[in-house]
């Protein structure tokens, strides 16, 4: 009996781990799977992908998903981005010196791999670029402006040279060169003083937050209520945004003249959107691809929002720009050219 349920075990096991699988690319340089580009958009980044790698030598693609649990994977994004990397043999064979975007939407992180040429010399520059360039587009659901900003970045780091600039003149690529020196000196020193501007930022936030009102009526100073006080003043739907952590408000009371001041907070983290009915910021969103774009024709997709305040619901359909073929387009050919990675690169989530 034991064998038996070993032997079902093992069998169940090795079902599970390789339930995991990679998406196919259907050109080397944008995969818009999760449809974030609308078709300006990637054609704009489909072209500075090609001048890089026709320029340069660089592959260097974007893929962007739905969820990484739509391949079978259950964890973080730098191991499925490796795997992902490797699997498709970004880069050339001989530099390794490929790069890849990876956006997973629905998990909301974001990865930047880079081939194992490079070793840890990008893994600073390309954490500055996720957290100072593309993660502000995101939190804003700016996915299309992130990515594109983030490429250009991404670009001038590794060549030190924004795109359509790449055949700079000498001298203009010695200053390019310089300047891109400086700004590596300047990324190292920020590196070292982002714990403590970070620190001091949060102590003025929570400063300015919680520094003494003044009651505009009588001019005595104000309190601030508890939170399971303030809500007696909050409106249901500011209540709801609260239960969501979209907004936090505090309220602040006059003790002489009971005038009351409601404050509101945005989370900086926060999935939630304004509703077009009731304003408040307690709607969400789901995509789903009603059928995918191709090389032939373009897709579509539905986005149904819900709101968690006045339960308004509604839906929007956008196009999937067509897919461009990869063989068109010269600089790469059909297929990648044999590279890989060995977990350089850096993350971020929103």
């Amino acid at each position: 009996m034991r064998l038996i349920l070993a032997l079902l075990l093992a069998a169940f096991l090795g079902q599970h781990t390789s339930a995991q699988t990679f998406p196919s690319y259907s050109e080397l340089y944008v995969n818009d799977f999760a449809g974030l580009l609308d078709f300006d958009q990637a054609q704009r980044v489909r072209e500075k992908l090609i001048e890089i790698d026709e320029k340069r030598g660089i592959e260097f693609t974007l893929v962007t998903i739905r969820s990484m649990t739509d391949y079978g994977y259950s964890g973080e994004i730098e191991a499925f981005a490796t795997g992902l990397f490797n699997d498709w043999g970004v880069g050339s064979s001989d530099q390794n010196d490929g790069l890849m975007m990876l956006v997973a939407r629905d998990d909301r992180k974001l990865r930047i791999e880079v081939g194992s040429g490079y070793g840890d010399s990008m893994n600073l520059a390309m954490r500055n670029i996720i957290d100072d360039v593309i993660l502000p587009e995101f939190r804003n659901d700016q996915y299309g402006v992130g990515i594109e900003i983030g490429v250009d970045a991404v670009i001038r780091e590794v060549t030190g040279e924004w795109p359509g600039n790449i055949d700079a003149q000498p001298g203009e690529r010695a200053i390019n060169n310089i300047q891109r020196f400086l700004d590596r000196i300047g990324a190292w020193i920020w590196a070292l003083l982002a714990p403590f501007a970070g620190v001091a930022v949060w102590l003025l936030r929570k400063w300015r937050r919680n520094r003494p009102r003044i009651c505009p009526i009588d001019k005595h100073k104000m309190q601030k209520l508890a939170e399971h006080w303030d809500d007696n003043h909050l409106q249901p739907g500011q209540i709801t945004e609260e239960q969501l952590k979209s907004v936090d408000y505090d309220v602040w009371q006059c003790p002489h003249c009971d005038h009351v001041t409601i404050e509101g907070y945005r989370s900086w983290f926060s999935g939630y959107g304004a509703c077009r009915a009731c304003g408040f910021r307690t709607v969400e969103g789901e995509t789903t691809i009603l059928y995918p774009a191709t090389t032939s024709s373009a897709g579509q997709k539905r986005i149904d929002y819900q709101c968690h305040h006045c339960h308004e619901d509604w839906s929007v359909t956008k196009i999937i720009p067509r897919k461009t073929k990869s063989s068109s387009s010269s600089g790469g050919g059909s297929s990648f050219g044999g590279g890989s990675s060995s977990g350089g690169g850096a993350s971020g989530s929103w």
